[in-house]
């Protein structure tokens, strides 16, 4: 099952520090598709509620235009999480991201604690799978989206292979069966799921890698920390030509009045079902989505 937010891209997701002010107008000036204002790992103790002060003042400052505007707080099990949330529950923000979860309770936990601040009902609930008890409990975690904010997984390798010490290796095989494991839970309750950072920042073919190999096991997209990622996320996220081509031909022969009651045809070789057409659709959808945004202005 694919939310139906699949349509619209999430292709490039870039962390910024939001106290940076030159930052925060390249910011909106850029081409990813969302910004995420970073109070996690971007500061140091003593900065963190000045950058949350900042935060806020930047997205009450808009400007970000269709950018989707995401907000990462600290964790809750530390000192500025639960204040982060609180704070944060008046700024105009598309979805709260939260880092350091573990499990199912933490979920009920999160989306009551929004309900009780105050949260807007449409500000997403977003949250980091990072630690090896979230991995365990994905299935669970993820089945959480029935009942509560939650709408989006972003995984965050960096501290999964800190705490379990498998290494992260260029080709990022060793994690192949959490990465797995991520889409299935992530796609059988409709959440979004969106792939860790790539720490190569002066390695573009190292993103590139990365974000194939995220693509082709389903993930809608990447999270950034570089500017220059941005254009490679962006193009291999989206529908190449070929792909597209042969979907709107797959949705075109099943329009065709002879075909119609048929539930599987031969296209470009191919034998395709009814699925083959649903699933051409939402690429079509997903590709005119890309489309009208690389249509608008960049800085709106």
């Amino acid at each position: 099952m694919f939310p139906s937010e699949d349509t619209a891209p999430l292709r490039s997701v870039l962390y910024m520090p939001a106290s940076n002010a030159r930052a925060m107008a390249k910011a909106r000036t850029l081409p990813c598709d969302a910004v995420a204002l970073d109070l996690e790992d971007a500061f140091a103790p003593e900065a963190k509620v000045a950058a949350r002060a900042a935060l806020i003042e930047e997205a009450c400052a808009g400007g970000f235009g269709h950018r989707r505007l995401i907000a990462r707080i600290n964790a809750l099990s530390t000192s500025w999480g639960n204040d982060d949330l609180a704070a944060l529950s008046g700024a105009p923000i598309d979805t709260l991201l939260v880092p350091k979860i573990e499990r199912e309770a933490d979920i009920t936990a999160l989306s009551g604690a929004m309900d009780a601040a105050g949260y807007p009902a449409q500000v997403r609930l977003w949250v980091m799978i990072e630690t090896p008890h979230a991995v365990l409990a994905i299935e669970r975690i993820a089945a959480m989206a029935g009942s509560t904010r939650l709408a989006g997984f972003v995984l965050g390798l960096n501290d999964l292979a800190k705490d379990t010490g498998i290494a992260q290796t260029p080709d990022r095989a060793l994690f192949l069966p959490v990465l797995v494991q991520a889409v299935l839970a992530a796609r059988a309750n409709g959440l979004i799921l969106l792939d860790g950072v790539c720490n190569a920042i002066d390695d573009a073919a190292q993103i590139e890698r990365e974000c194939q190999g995220a693509r082709d096991l389903g993930f809608a997209g990447k999270t950034l920390i570089h500017p220059r990622q941005i254009d490679i996320a962006n193009r291999v996220f989206a529908p190449g030509a070929a792909e597209l081509a042969h979907a709107h031909a797959i949705v075109a022969a099943f329009a065709e009045p002879a075909n119609a009651g048929k539930g599987a045809l031969k296209v470009g070789g191919q034998m395709v079902e009814l699925l083959h057409r649903d699933s051409a659709a939402q690429l079509i959808a997903k590709a005119e989505a890309i489309a009208r945004r690389s249509q608008a202005p960049v800085a709106d």
